[in-house]
C-alpha cells in the first residue's frame, strides 16, 4: 500500500481522487492548501503527491520546493485544467513526474500513479522556471495538444535533434521556435530556412557556405547557415526536400558537428542544435531511395508528430479568439472590442480545414477584414479553398460511400475465403472490424481519453471498457 498526498482546494475533485485511490489500496491525504500539505508531509513521508497548479489565488507550482523538502525526491505528478505551453514547461521544469489535464481519464490517473510509485524517482532536481517568450503561442488544451506542450517541454533542455512531422499548416515552425526559447540555446541565434524555397543548385552554399573562388563573381568567403546559427539551433523545414548530396553533408554535420564550405576542404566545427521538420512521410521516402535511411535516423531522434484540426476540434473556438484578438490589436489597427458571432462559430466549427491552423488564422483575418469592426458572422469568412469541404457533410456523405465500398470489398473477399468453414459468421467478423477501427480512431481523437472516447462515440464508460476488453484493445 502506498501513501498518496492530493493537493487540490476542489472538495469534488480531493473527495473522487481519494474514493478512486483508495480503492486502488493506497492510503489517501487530501490537503486544500500548501501549509495543510507540508503538514501532512512531515507526519508521513508520502509516495507520491498529486499537485494542482492552481490553489485559490497561488500558484501550486511555486510550492514544488518546499513539498519537496518536506516529502523528499518524491514523484510529483501536476494537474490543470489551464493546460498550455508555459504549463507544461513550468512542470517539467520543476521536476514534474507527469503532467494531467482537468477533466482527466480516471484511469489515466490510476496508470500514471501506478508508474509514478513504481519508478520512485531518487533524485529529483527543482529548477527554476523558464520565462516564456510571449511571441510564441501554442493554442489548445485538447488532450493531442496536451501531449504536445509536454513533448515541448521534456525535449527542450536537452540537444538531441528534434524531427517535427504533420500536415501542412499544424504550427511545426512554432513548435521549432518553442523549444528553442524554451531550452539553454534561447541566448543563442535562432537560424531558420525552407529547403523547398531554396533552388536545387543553392542549397548545398546556403547551409554550408562558401570559399572564395567557389563560384563566378564570388569575390569573398560567405558563411552558411550553420554557422550562422552556431551556438544555437537550426531549423530546416521541409527537409525531404533536401536533394541527395545534401543529405550526405548533413548527416556528416550530425556526427562531426564539421561543416565544410563549397570549395573548401577542412571543415569547421560549429556547435548547433538540429530540428527538422516536413509534411512527407520520410519513412516512406527511405523505402523510395529518395531519402537516406541513416540521415532519418539521426534526424529522428527525438520525434514529434503535430496533429491536424480535424484531430482537435475543441482548439478551433480558443484559436479563432486568440487569432482575431492577434488581427485586432495590431500596430496599424485602431483599438476594437470586435466579437464573433454564435453563428461564426459553428460555422467555424462545421466547415472542413484541409489547411489545418494556417486555414483558420487567414480565414479569422479575412473575416476580421470584411466585418468592418462589426460582429464577425458566416457570411464574412472566405470562400473554402477546395469545392465540397465547405461543411462536414458534404465530407460525411463522401467517406460513406467510401466505406460502403469497402464493406462490398471485404465480403467478396470474405465469402471467397470463409464460405466453406461450418460457420463463417461473417457478420460478427465485420462488426468486430468496423467497431474496433471506430473504437482506435475515437481513442486516438481524445488522446487516450476514455470519459471523452464514450462521450463521443454515444456509450458509458463501463460499455466502452466492455467492448475495448472484448476486442482485446483494453490496455
Amino acid at each position: 500500500m502506498s501513501r498518496i498526498l492530493i493537493v487540490d482546494d476542489e472538495p469534488a475533485i480531493g473527495w473522487s481522487l481519494r474514493e478512486l485511490l483508495s480503492d486502488e489500496g493506497h492510503d489517501v491525504v487530501v490537503a486544500a492548501d500548501v501549509p495543510t500539505a507540508l503538514e501532512a508531509a512531515h507526519q508521513g513521508r508520502p509516495d507520491a503527491i498529486l499537485l494542482d497548479v492552481r490553489l485559490g489565488s497561488g500558484d501550486g507550482l511555486v510550492a514544488v520546493p518546499d513539498l519537496r523538502a518536506a516529502a523528499g525526491p518524491v514523484p510529483i505528478v501536476v494537474m490543470t485544467a489551464f493546460g498550455n505551453l508555459d504549463t507544461a514547461v513550468r512542470a517539467v521544469q520543476a521536476g514534474a513526474f507527469d503532467y494531467l489535464t482537468k477533466p482527466f481519464d480516471m484511469e489515466r490517473v490510476v496508470s500514471v500513479l501506478r508508474r509514478a510509485v513504481a519508478e520512485r524517482p531518487g533524485d529529483l532536481k527543482a529548477d527554476q522556471p523558464a520565462e516564456a517568450a510571449s511571441e510564441l503561442v501554442l493554442v489548445g488544451s485538447s488532450p493531442p495538444m496536451q501531449e504536445i506542450f509536454k513533448q515541448i517541454a521534456l525535449v527542450a533542455g536537452h540537444d538531441l535533434p528534434v524531427l517535427i512531422t504533420g500536415p501542412t499548416g499544424t504550427g511545426k515552425d512554432v513548435v521549432a521556435r518553442a523549444i528553442h526559447a524554451h531550452g539553454p540555446r534561447q541566448p543563442g541565434p535562432l537560424v531558420a530556412t525552407n529547403l523547398a524555397a531554396l533552388a536545387p543548385g543553392v542549397v548545398e552554399s546556403e547551409l554550408f557556405g562558401h570559399a572564395r573562388g567557389a563560384f563566378t563573381g564570388a569575390v569573398a568567403d560567405r558563411a552558411g547557415l550553420f554557422e550562422l546559427a552556431n551556438g544555437g539551433t537550426i531549423f530546416l523545414d521541409e527537409i525531404g526536400e533536401a536533394p541527395a548530396d545534401v543529405q550526405v553533408k548533413l548527416l556528416r554535420v550530425l556526427e562531426t558537428g564539421g561543416v565544410t564550405r563549397v570549395g573548401e576542404a577542412t571543415p569547421q566545427i560549429v556547435n548547433v542544435r538540429v530540428i527538422a521538420a516536413t509534411n512527407r512521410n520520410l519513412a516512406q521516402g527511405v523505402q523510395a531511395g529518395t531519402f537516406r535511411e541513416d540521415l532519418y535516423h539521426r534526424l529522428r531522434v527525438f520525434p514529434i508528430t503535430m496533429p491536424a484540426l480535424s484531430e482537435r476540434p475543441g482548439d478551433i473556438e480558443p484559436l479563432a479568439q486568440h487569432f482575431l484578438a492577434r488581427s485586432i490589436r495590431g500596430p496599424l489597427q485602431p483599438a476594437s472590442s470586435q466579437v464573433m458571432s454564435a453563428e461564426f462559430l459553428a460555422a467555424l466549427r462545421d466547415r472542413d480545414w484541409p489547411g489545418n491552423v494556417r486555414e483558420l488564422k487567414h480565414a479569422i483575418e479575412y473575416a476580421a477584414v470584411v466585418a468592418r469592426r462589426g460582429k464577425l458572422r458566416p457570411e464574412h469568412l472566405p470562400a473554402p479553398d477546395r469545392p465540397g469541404t465547405s461543411g462536414t457533410a458534404a465530407g460525411i456523405e463522401s467517406a460513406a460511400r467510401a466505406v460502403a465500398a469497402a464493406v462490398k470489398e471485404w465480403s467478396a473477399a470474405a465469402r471467397r475465403e470463409l464460405a466453406a468453414l461450418p460457420e463463417p459468421d461473417l457478420h460478427h467478423r465485420a462488426i468486430q472490424l468496423v467497431e474496433g477501427t471506430l473504437l482506435r480512431e475515437a481513442l486516438a481523437h481524445t488522446g487516450g481519453n476514455r470519459t471523452a472516447a464514450a462521450r463521443l462515440l454515444g456509450l458509458d464508460r463501463a460499455t466502452l471498457r466492455t467492448k475495448l476488453r472484448s476486442l482485446g484493445i483494453d490496455d
